[in-house]
């Protein structure tokens, strides 16, 4: 006798479940009919605006940061030189910071010349009218930024804003923690603190210096600076 060929048979589960993808296809089917016109339009400004992105970012911004780049190099030297005034201005022949900064300010290149801009205004004294360079630079980089964070404290101190000088030592010192600039610009703002009359505030600052940093530059002497202020060390 020949066997009876075997017969597959779906279960009721399997069945269901088929069923049920079906209307979910036939339920989206009809949605996008429907939205076909809003669901396109968005499709084609999201792959509009991610193209803008990239034109912009490598066909735009790249070759400007490129040009930038060749334009900041003499002023560069200057500033190494301590040649402020031509640093700033340019020579005559080549760009200066401010010109860098006017033409391609929203370049890379262009940004980290209000850094320099700001630094030389403070060299030459110019404390307001380094301020604005000074906050307007965000570099990403943890340690620089510390820096310039601690320089508009200078700034501030200069210009006898206090509060200011000491608002930004103390966010130079715990933006990146670390053993080399946490503890110098604590002693900073420290030292700030006394000379506006926030005492405690200056003895906490420095005990934290002794807590933290005991092996620092400022952790070996920080005793005497607590003394003068009556905190005896046992």
């Amino acid at each position: 006798m020949a066997a009876t060929p075997s017969r597959t048979h779906s279960t009721p589960s399997s069945q269901h479940t088929h069923r049920g993808m079906q209307s979910l296809f036939d339920r989206l089917e009809v949605f996008y009919l429907e939205q076909s016109r809003v669901i396109n339009t968005v499709g084609i400004i999201i792959i509009l605006l991610i193209g803008a992105y990239f034109g912009y970012k490598y066909l735009y911004l790249a070759p400007r940061n490129k040009r930038a780049a060749s334009m900041i190099f003499k002023a560069q030297q200057y500033f190494g030189m301590d040649s402020l005034q031509k640093a700033l201005n340019g020579d005559g022949n080549n760009y200066g910071f401010l010109q860098v900064i006017k033409r391609y300010g929203d370049t890379k290149v262009g940004h980290l010349a209000k850094y320099y801009a700001g630094v030389c205004y403070l060299r030459m004294g110019k404390f307001q009218e380094a301020i604005p360079y000074l906050k307007s630079f965000h570099p990403g980089d943890k340690v620089i930024q510390a820096e310039d964070y601690g320089l508009l404290g200078d700034a501030y101190m200069e210009l006898g804003n206090t509060n200011e000088g000491i608002a930004y030592y103390k966010k130079a010192a715990y933006y990146n923690p670390n053993d080399l600039f946490t503890p110098f610009y604590l002693k900073r703002a420290a030292l700030a603190c006394e000379k506006a009359g926030r005492i405690q505030e200056a003895i906490s600052l420095y005990q934290e210096i002794k807590t933290k940093y005991p092996l620092s530059a400022e952790g070996r002497d920080i005793d005497k600076y607590l003394a003068r202020l009556g905190v005896v060390q046992d």
